[in-house]
């Protein structure tokens, strides 16, 4: 074996974690194969004899390009045309994305990660999804331990003080399902006793599809709304079910458009409908 036979070995069983630290720092499957291409890169011009421990080499220099590409993704998202969502990911056909903790990967919870500082959400991430040691967690983010307890906690906190404790996956597919059926039959009883009282509908198109361009508010609201459209939005549409980021999600196809739908619940209903109507957003559904 070459002495580059031998480094693309070593890359490529890392390779997986690499592009999950990057995903779930940017939520973008794009960016996070350019940063994995650009590890790569270094990885072939670095000097390998020197490096003592490869994974933890190649973990720091992704996460490094994460956090500097998330602040200028930030940048970039002043312009976007409506709600912005993470970009989705097929864990049914890439489950490698998911097998490390599946929690830091639901899109609900990369939406509350776009609150934290980059170098918050790297610490977050290291932790949570990949059970790195704090460690180590220092020694990737640049600080001291003591210092990325603390990122990690504040990181903790605020996602607990955002988010109300998520239904079992499989309560969260039969709320799905009852969403459905329902939003296709125009019930708009149906669809209100579904909702938590303050259920918001977010709608990612960027200009590209007509959806709502800010987010929609209440569960009467909500429902008159979603019924209203039962006639025309669903008629003659293919409708399947996957799995997006570890949960289940509705493919829409209806001509040459696609749409991914998701809900997220708490013991209360309902409380975010998903939809992901940008097509550059959506190849992994197509």
């Amino acid at each position: 074996m070459t002495e580059l036979d031998q480094a693309e070995s070593v890359f490529a069983a890392a390779r997986p974690r690499l592009f999950g630290i990057a995903y779930r720092m940017t939520s973008s499957v794009a960016d996070a194969e350019d940063l994995v291409q650009e590890v790569w890169l270094r990885w072939q011009n670095a000097d390998r004899e020197a490096v003592l421990h490869p994974e933890a080499y190649l973990a720091k220099a992704i996460t490094r390009l994460a956090i500097n590409e998330s602040q200028t993704a930030r940048a970039r998202r002043e312009t976007y045309v409506g709600p912005w969502l993470p970009e989705p990911v097929d864990t049914s056909a890439d489950p490698q994305v998911g097998a490390e903790r599946g929690a830091v990967l639901e899109l609900a919870v990369l939406m509350l990660l776009e609150k934290l500082t980059p170098t918050e959400r790297a610490a977050y991430v290291l932790r949570e999804a990949f059970d790195y040691p704090y460690r180590e967690i220092a020694e990737i983010v640049q600080t001291s331990e003591v210092a990325a307890r603390q990122l990690v906690s504040r990181a903790r906190k605020h996602l607990a003080d955002e988010r109300r404790t998520p239904v079992e996956p499989a309560e969260q597919r039969k709320l799905l399902e009852a969403f459905v059926a329902a939003a296709q039959a125009g019930d708009l009883a149906g669809l209100e006793e579904l909702f938590a009282q303050d259920v918001v509908s977010y709608s990612d198109s960027n200009g590209a599809v007509r959806a709502a361009g800010r987010p929609l508010f209440g569960a009467a609201s909500l429902a008159k709304i979603f019924a209203s459209w039962a006639p025309g939005f669903w008629a003659g549409a293919q409708v399947d079910y996957v799995e997006a980021n570890g949960l289940s999600a509705v493919r829409l196809r209806k001509d040459d458009t696609y749409a991914v739908i998701t809900v997220t619940a708490s013991e209360k209903g309902i409380d975010q409908v998903m939809w992901l109507v940008n097509p550059e957003k959506l190849a992994a559904f197509r």
